[in-house]
């Protein structure tokens, strides 16, 4: 990694609820450890919960993974956690981000903005190299989560029509991508927006 690749430091005011979502290996973790530190705010990642719940139930990542296969009641559990915390600060008035694939309709209207990330899927795989999941696992679990999502909730998590920001993060540093989202996040006026496309909330 370059200087140009690390996000510089910038500060910015605003209370904006964001959601950001994208697949493994979109560079979402990088983009909200730097927008959490320009915001001063914290945010939450749907795969530190899913860690948790690994741990909640003594699992390796790998096992649990293989379990929500067998089972609806671990995804449902870790979107119910994620329901619950875009219920607390879509009323809190203060900035905040919620991150995970589905984090965008879990929060429906209560986001202020939502912005959904990706990649050609050989820049994932080059990115994710040193995770605990392979490769292969990676492009199974983004399938069957697909499926499990539209089975559970009628969910086409390939639908970005909703998205207030989509980027590839592979054309830009991680600097520039987080200087679009800061610029986007500090020239917001809810004043003249012209709205969001509504959605629905999820039945959970």
């Amino acid at each position: 990694m370059t200087d140009d690749d690390v996000p510089t430091a910038r500060s910015v005011d605003s209370n904006l609820f964001i959601t950001v979502s994208g697949p493994p290996g979109c560079g979402a973790t990088t983009l909200c450890e730097g927008l959490s530190a320009a915001l001063d705010c914290g945010y939450v990642s749907g795969g530190d919960i899913f860690r948790e719940l690994a741990e909640d139930r003594d699992l390796s990542l790998s096992q649990l993974i293989a379990k929500t296969d067998e089972t609806d009641e671990i995804d449902r559990a870790l979107d119910r956690r994620l329901r619950t915390i875009a219920e607390k600060w879509g009323a809190a008035n203060k900035p905040f981000i919620l991150e995970s694939r589905l984090a965008g309709w879990l929060a429906g209207n209560r986001a202020d903005l939502r912005i959904w990330l990706d990649a050609p899927e050989e820049v994932r795989v080059d990115r994710t190299r040193d995770r605990e999941e392979m490769e292969a696992e990676m492009r199974v679990r983004e399938v069957s989560e697909a499926g499990r999502y539209q089975s559970y909730y009628d969910i086409d998590v390939s639908d970005q029509s909703f998205y207030d920001l989509s980027i590839n993060t592979a054309r830009w540093s991680p600097a520039a991508t987080l200087e679009m989202v800061l610029t986007a996040v500090e020239e917001y006026d809810p004043d003249v927006d012209e709205g969001a496309f509504q959605t629905k909330d999820v039945e959970l």
